[in-house]
């Protein structure tokens, strides 16, 4: 078992199982991108959460025991750079780059125990928008010290975290614990170990709660407007308001006014 997908009440749960520590694999990181791909398209599906078996870690990262085939730097280059065929290899660099990259205006709930470093908070930071944790839990980008920096640019860390705090896990390598991830905003709550996973699936069911077509809008008008000035956030997140009024109305004011004046 990797990854477990399950859907219930208009909620889908995505389930990293990979003892002992949840490490992602190749083959794990293509399984959640097809996993997404569902995810977003599903009409059914409200929102998400996200998740992992047992107690010692959400995830640790990726598998440094994952086997790594002899490629030349073009062809890692070329794999970089272009995108990956459904048929070719699972390895790296590979599918964790299309699951960052993947547009997804549907909210997913993140429930933390134990260690989530490295790739696991990559993950955590750019497939989540509410974060749940047990007291347990800790954060962290320690690949610094083996001279792969990076990470804070590819989750936008300094726009999730305040500046200093952000320079700091980046820069140091050192962990936050829960309670320095809940006071610098990483996350929103934290919860007894007992009740976490209770808890990431009770939010996730009051945003899927929403007429879904509200909650897309409010997703890209947010994220949208992070780029924006004032003026252009202004104007988009308009043209988004009305397309969906537009949606919901089977009536609109213009078809009423002409059948009116047509009598």
């Amino acid at each position: 078992m990797t990854l477990r997908y399950e859907k219930a009440d208009r909620i889908a749960t995505i389930t990293i199982d990979n003892p002992p520590v949840n490490v992602f694999t190749p083959d794990m990181h293509r399984e959640l991108y097809d996993i997404l791909r569902d995810f977003v398209a599903d009409r059914d599906i409200r929102a998400g959460v996200f998740r992992a078996a047992g107690e010692r870690a959400f995830c640790a990262g990726d598998d440094i025991k994952s086997p790594r085939p002899k490629r030349t730097t073009g062809e890692i280059v070329e794999r970089h750079l272009f995108p990956l065929r459904d048929d070719g290899p699972n390895e790296y660099p590979g599918w964790e780059s299309d699951v960052l990259r993947m547009t997804r205006h549907k909210p997913i709930v993140g429930a933390v125990q134990g260690q989530c470093l490295g790739q696991g908070l990559l993950y955590l930071l750019n497939l989540t928008e509410l974060r749940i944790a047990s007291p347990a839990a800790r954060f962290g980008f320690p690949e610094i010290a083996y001279g792969m920096g990076g990470a804070s640019g590819a989750v936008r860390l300094g726009r999730q975290i305040p500046h200093t705090a952000a320079l700091w896990l980046a820069l140091t390598g050192e962990p936050f614990d829960a309670d320095t991830a809940l006071r610098n905003h990483m996350i929103n709550e934290i919860v007894a170990a007992e009740t976490l996973h209770d808890r990431a699936a009770e939010v996730a069911g009051l945003i899927a709660r929403h007429p879904p077509l509200a909650v897309r809008v409010e997703m890209e008008a947010y994220y949208r407007a992070l780029d924006q000035s004032r003026e252009e956030a202004l104007a988009s997140t308009g043209h988004l308001y009305r397309l969906q009024r537009a949606a919901m109305d089977p009536t609109p004011p213009l078809a009423v006014a002409n059948s009116k004046a047509a009598e």
